[in-house]
């Protein structure tokens, strides 16, 4: 019997790197505005770099990036960039199609949620607290509550023992076959690949499930439970399962 669904965040609920490439382009020319003046090309480049070396959620990029080309941190540049890129941001942050009434659909059926994110503690609460999700989730777990990232098996463990579920009463739903799919299968836990979230091009990615819509997860936890719900005006919309 599934009683608790574990998702992971970005590219799985939330379509972080759209997000994350529309917020650098607006930081970019915001401070070629402000007096940066390096071609964009130039500027985007140094920045997917410092990105490369300190972790796609380093939060003093645009400090670095402006020491690197220009020797100093100029703080209307600086601001600039902030600016520009936190708007955008907060225009830009999405839900995939179809996450919130999956979730409520879980909900309906009694299940347990939680997130499993590689973020930070802050950083995921401000993007599901922005996406009014902060309520949906019985706990969530980020890199700061375990000090380990997946596919270690703590933060896996820990979302089980706060929940009192088992390995085999759960679901792990992810984009990232190295670090999700792992993590949880080595745990026992079944898994569930996030197609439609897929950033690496990836032909297997050695889950138990592949989806191409957040949707067709309500279809897989109805025959693991061997159970079949009402489900209203969201009956047209269930997409084939892959």
């Amino acid at each position: 019997m599934i009683k608790l669904i574990i998702f992971d965040l970005d590219n799985t609920l939330t379509d972080f790197f759209r997000m994350k490439e529309s917020s650098i382009d607006a930081a970019v020319q915001a401070m070629i505005d402000a007096g940066l003046m390096f071609p964009p090309q130039r500027i985007r480049s140094e920045i997917e770099s410092i990105y490369g070396e300190e972790g796609i959620e380093y939060q003093r990029v645009f400090n670095k990036l402006l020491t690197n080309l220009i020797g100093r941190v100029d703080y209307k540049m600086l601001a600039a960039g902030i600016v520009g890129y936190r708007r955008t941001r907060e225009a830009s942050l999405v839900l995939y199609p179809h996450v919130k009434a999956t979730l409520i659909e879980l909900l309906k059926r009694g299940l347990k949620l939680a997130v499993i994110s590689d973020a930070p503690r802050l950083e995921a609460w401000l993007r599901l607290c922005y996406l009014q999700l902060h309520h949906m989730f019985d706990t969530i777990i980020t890199h700061e509550d375990t000090g380990e990232y997946k596919p270690s098996p703590a933060p896996f463990e820990m979302a089980l023992d706060r929940l009192g579920m088992r390995p085999e009463e759960s679901i792990m739903v992810g984009d990232w076959p190295e670090r999700d799919i792992v993590g949880a299968s080595d745990l026992g836990i079944r898994t569930i690949f996030a197609r439609y979230g897929d950033t690496f091009g990836t032909n297997v990615s050695g889950a138990d499930y592949d989806i191409d819509d957040i949707f067709s997860l309500l279809e897989i936890v109805d025959e693991l439970n061997g159970s079949l719900h009402e489900r209203g005006d969201l009956e047209g919309d269930v997409p084939d399962r892959r």
